[in-house]
């Protein structure tokens, strides 16, 4: 047996986890072969070389820039993710969410594999979408977002929703406190100039959010060169995801940067956070998501440094007018 075929038996999982363990040890032991970290090849797995090993998990996974690092809620591992996960929201369209007249609502959703007509082995192919954007709590009672997420004409239709997610790998938080959905009020600030690349909106709620924290900012300065990054929103309109693994590949821009985050559409207005969970920007822009693949789609697979990457509008820009 070839050790293609043999590559392919193993999960997505497990060739994830082979590939992060060879990057820990290649920081611990420089020059070292991969294999020395369990002392002896003990399957095609631990033998094979890295290349191989990405390029198997490509072809199960359809990565966007290197791995795909997104993660599900359920998957969280430590506070700091959980913690950052209560301040983001889902935008919904008003006609998306159903009062069911006893204190809850019901999302309406339909499936990834119809909702962008991806193929049955793509990532979350049969998780429900349903949200169009995706923002974050900036004050107690104002959430930020993308700038072409919403505007005047449609601030009072939009349905701010806490707790779209994923809590085990087949349950889904359809049923949503009313106390966790918010309407628009009024647009606070608001900004898309494609010529300088601003992209963000500022909306008061109808109402303050009194159990969820306000999302610590940036107020001056800018993110280092090659810092660090990662994002939680809600690509294609997916459950919430969290995905890292990121850094800063372009800083030269004076009102974004752009990352190689794994985000996509639906990620739109999503917080990216610096490494210590403070914000540093807006996702706003990106590459192509889907490709096609025979009658379906599949996410479009870049090496870590390819493609374009995503543009983030900084959120100095945002805090500045905050503040005003």
């Amino acid at each position: 047996m070839s050790e293609d075929i043999e590559l392919k038996s193993y999960s997505i999982s497990e060739l994830r986890e082979e590939l992060r363990s060879r990057e820990i040890f290649a920081k611990l032991a420089p020059g070292a072969h991969p294999e020395a970290k369990d002392g002896a090849a003990k399957s095609a797995l631990a033998s094979a070389d890295s290349k191989a090993v990405v390029e198997a998990l490509s072809t199960k996974q359809k990565g966007i820039y290197g791995v795909d690092d997104r993660k599900d809620y359920y998957e969280f591992v430590n506070d700091l993710e959980r913690t950052l996960a209560e301040s983001v929201a889902a935008l919904f369209r008003e006609a998306g969410v159903t009062s069911n007249g006893d204190g809850t609502s019901s999302l309406f959703t339909v499936p990834l594999s119809r909702s962008q007509g991806v193929c049955g082995g793509e990532r979350f192919a049969e998780q429900p979408t349903g949200a169009f954007c995706t923002g974050f709590l900036v004050a107690p009672d104002v959430i930020a977002t993308a700038g072409h997420c919403i505007n005047e004409t449609n601030v009072g239709t939009v349905r701010f929703v806490f707790g779209f997610r994923m809590t085990a790998v087949n349950d889904t938080t359809l049923k949503i406190s009313d106390k966790d959905i918010y309407s628009g009020k009024e647009m606070i600030g608001w900004m898309l100039n494609t010529g300088s690349g601003e992209d963000w909106a500022l909306v008061r709620l109808d109402r303050p959010v009194l159990d969820r924290a306000v999302l610590a900012l940036r107020t001056s300065g800018r993110v280092a060169d090659n810092a660090p990054v990662f994002v939680m929103g809600h690509p294609s309109g997916l459950p919430l995801k969290f995905a890292d693994g990121s850094n800063v590949r372009d800083n030269t821009a004076l009102t974004y940067f752009i990352a190689n985050l794994d985000t996509y559409g639906g990620n739109s207005g999503s917080p990216v956070f610096g490494a210590d969970g403070v914000v540093e920007g807006i996702l706003v822009r990106g590459g192509t998501d889907y490709v096609t693949n025979g009658n379906c789609f599949v996410s479009l697979v870049c090496p870590t440094s390819g493609c374009r990457g995503e543009d983030c509008t900084r959120i100095t820009e945002v805090a500045e007018a905050l503040s005003a």
